[in-house]
């Protein structure tokens, strides 16, 4: 058991207190990389293990009894709310969500009800409470999650996933009332659904905007922004730590921050030096190792993730993280590695 003293290291970092460490968590740490997963989920479907609260519980802690990581993320999907209240959508393995119908006119947005979370989701808000029943007397935070009301559109709209986003795009720019009652409602089941997994334990939460990247910043702003910002912002009474993370988003930092973050997630592509220049002071940052370079000769990760720590120093608050989700093919042994290095670090500069 790892002695947090009065409070957690991930939670302080993400509020900006002094750490006696730099905390680490990863994201996708309970997945495919792990023996253990595999062995637990089998061939099963991803929503069967999400439907399913004792499964899901013991995915969430896996990673952190091999890896010994600062915080827990429930093992749940971005698209789970909508699964869950029969939208339609299924999680195919290699590809991802993919949504039978698309959404593309007025008459889709009938589709899309109010969720009602201890009903629609009850075996997520169960997998968090049995998972915090474990992590509590390890002294490891449990982060919940949901997908940013962009990102979940262009599921909706594509149909799966994308490499333009195009019909997403055309949507939104010809349809614009359409489009914000889409992202709309989305936003009212992405927060309805972080605040019943807080309810139910979840001591900090992260909003996927995973595909937010693809924008430039005034369509970002006009037509994501303020969908995120009445998540985050929905958010505010809790008290909770709130992290926002996209991929591709080093020109969205600045925003993603404004739309209500107290923890903007920088991938590999932005220096965190210049990241924090983007967000400003009073902002954690999470990141930035690229998770293709966990694949490397172990001095070489090792030389990489002191790259990250060294130009995290004297930035304020960092949680360390990989740049996106650890690729499947990592070995398990290199993340728990790389947990030492960073918990051992000391800066020499």
């Amino acid at each position: 058991m790892r002695d947090h003293g009065t409070g957690s290291p991930f939670l302080d970092a993400c509020h900006g207190r002094p750490v006696p460490f730099t905390p680490v968590w990863f994201m996708r740490q309970a997945g495919r990389s792990l023996p253990e997963y595999r062995a637990a989920r089998g061939d099963g479907d991803i929503l069967e293990a999400i439907r399913c609260p004792e499964l899901a519980a013991e995915l969430t802690l896996q990673p952190v009894r091999r890896h010994g990581v600062d915080a827990a993320i429930l093992f749940s999907d971005i698209m789970a709310p909508l699964a869950l209240m029969g939208v339609g959508v299924e999680i195919v393995p290699g590809r991802g969500p993919v949504v039978a119908e698309p959404f593309r006119t007025k008459a889709d947005l009938a589709r899309l009800r109010p969720l009602e979370a201890e009903v629609d989701v009850a075996p997520v808000l169960e997998a968090v409470r049995l998972a915090r029943r474990e992590l509590d007397p390890m002294g490891v935070p449990l982060i919940g999650f949901a997908g940013a009301p962009f990102t979940v559109a262009s599921y909706l709209v594509e149909g799966g996933p994308s490499r333009t986003y195009a019909a997403t795009k055309v949507l939104m720019h010809s349809e614009p009332a359409l489009w914000e009652a889409l992202v709309g409602a989305l936003a009212d089941i992405s927060l309805g659904f972080l605040r019943a997994q807080v309810t139910a334990g979840a001591q900090a939460v992260q909003l996927f905007d995973s595909w937010a990247g693809t924008l430039g910043t005034e369509d970002y702003r006009t037509h994501a922004m303020p969908a995120s910002a009445r998540v985050l912002g929905g958010l505010a009474d809790l008290g909770i730590p709130r992290i926002h993370f996209g991929v591709g988003t080093g020109e969205l930092l600045a925003d993603m921050a404004a739309a209500g973050a107290d923890v903007v997630g920088v991938d590999w592509r932005v220096q965190l030096g210049v990241a924090r220049s983007r967000v400003g002071p009073g902002v954690a940052l999470q990141g930035n190792l690229d998770p293709a370079l966990c694949l490397a000769p172990l001095p070489v990760v090792e030389q990489r993730v002191r790259k990250v720590l060294d130009d995290a120093a004297g930035l304020g608050g960092h949680v360390f993280n990989l740049g996106h989700g650890v690729l499947p093919e990592t070995d398990p042994g290199t993340l728990t590695r790389i947990v030492e290095w960073v918990h051992a670090y000391q800066h020499r500069g």
